[in-house]
This record gives C-alpha cells, structure tokens and sequence, in this order.
C-alpha cells in the first residue's frame, strides 16, 4: 500500500476473464440460456449525493435512496434468479430489501465496498491536495485495499456467481467502485479499467455473454433513462 509521498501504484492482480459459460450447453449438448450477472448499486447517500467516498462507513439510504430501491422492484421483478448476494453494508441490504430480495438476499463479505482507508470520507478534490493527481483507480491507498485486492475479491464473487445450482441468472447488490471492477474483470481487464464504467445510484447492468466471450449486455440503466 502506499504511504504518503509515494508514487501512484499501478501493479493489478493477473486479468481473470469468465472461461465457463454454465448455460452453454446442457448433458444432452442442447443449447440452454447463458446464466447472466445482475448488478445493481446501492440507491443514493448523503455521501454518495456528496462524491464522499464511502466504504466502511455504514451511511443509510437518503428517502431519495429508499424511493430509487422501490423502483427496482419494477425492473426485476417476475425474473427468477438462482442466487441473490449482497454486501454487507446496510445501504445494499437496505435496496436489496426495499427492492424485494430481502428475505433471500445472502450477504457476501467480498461484495463490500472497496477500502478508502484514511482517505474514507474524503472527496477526490480533497485527496488530490495530498497525491496530486490522485484517483481511485492507481492510488495511492494509504491504510486502505490495493486495486490488486479488490480485483481479488471479485474474481471470487464471479466464480461463486458463475458455480451457483440451476440455470437461472445472479444477482449482486454492491456498490459503486467494487462493481466498475467487477465489470472489468468479467470483460478479462485489470481493475483500473473500471475508470471507464460509470455508474450511478440504484443503477441496473447485466453481465452477460456473445456465445463464450463475456460482453456487456447492459449497463447503468436506472428509471431516469
């Protein structure tokens, strides 16, 4: 991790890309329907309102949030999933909950939200005064995760995704950064190349597949679109 005064660190963990798509084919060589991730992000904070980044900091939904996570219902609802997983952070079991998951929603400690560290709370235009230059994506993190970590973390939430019983597709409510990653590493790309997904409060992206290459099928939709 690096310290203040450091350069930006710019080491990723090896590009993991999805090599089994579980709906290819079934025993009898039948075609069946790729099982897909659903991704969805947490409905809006005070802090996520602010641009504060926020991991371990357990801040609830605003009523803005909450009324986002009820439109979610809309969109998923009558789709049959095989897994729900969410973070353990309240604001994603909260949307999980207000979205209609609640009671089937399993919480998976790899879907947190990437760590800040000591810069937790902070906006970009307030780190940079310290790490001019600084962004998310190469650092530094002092006391917090390296990119290589989370990217980590999300190649095991896509295995477990990806190894879930039956046909049906997944669905993951996290948050911001951690599912930019996570949509990169399912396209093969290190973590940093998460920069060029944004994504936004109670935001809806399918992961999904071109025959056995993994695409994006979807992504950031939300009831503003």
């Amino acid at each position: 991790m690096g310290a203040a005064g450091d350069p930006p660190a710019r080491v990723e963990a090896p590009v993991a890309t999805p090599t089994t798509n579980p709906g290819a084919a079934s025993a009898s060589g039948d075609a069946q329907e790729p099982r897909r991730l659903w991704l969805i992000r947490h409905g809006e904070t005070e802090w996520a309102r602010a641009l504060r980044h926020t991991s371990h900091t357990d801040v609830p939904l605003t009523e803005f949030g909450e009324a986002q996570a009820r439109t979610l219902r809309d969109q998923l609802g009558g789709h049959a999933f095989a897994l729900v997983l969410t973070s353990p952070s309240s604001r994603a079991a909260e949307t999980a909950r207000l979205a209609g998951f609640g009671e089937v929603a399993v919480v998976d400690p790899d879907l947190r939200e990437w760590d800040y560290g000591s810069l937790e709370g902070l906006r970009t235009a307030d780190i940079r005064q310290a790490y001019p230059g600084w962004t998310i994506w190469h650092g530094p993190w002092p006391g917090g995760e390296h990119a290589r970590q989370v990217a980590t973390r999300v190649d095991r939430v896509i295995a477990r995704a990806l190894a879930a019983p039956g046909d049906a597709d997944v669905l993951l409510f996290a948050h911001g950064h951690l599912l930019r990653v996570l949509g990169a590493r399912w396209l093969g790309l290190p973590a940093s190349s998460g920069s060029l997904f944004a994504l936004g409060t109670a935001s809806r992206s399918i992961l999904g597949w071109d025959k056995d290459t993994p695409v994006i099928e979807l992504w950031n939709e939300t009831d503003r679109d």
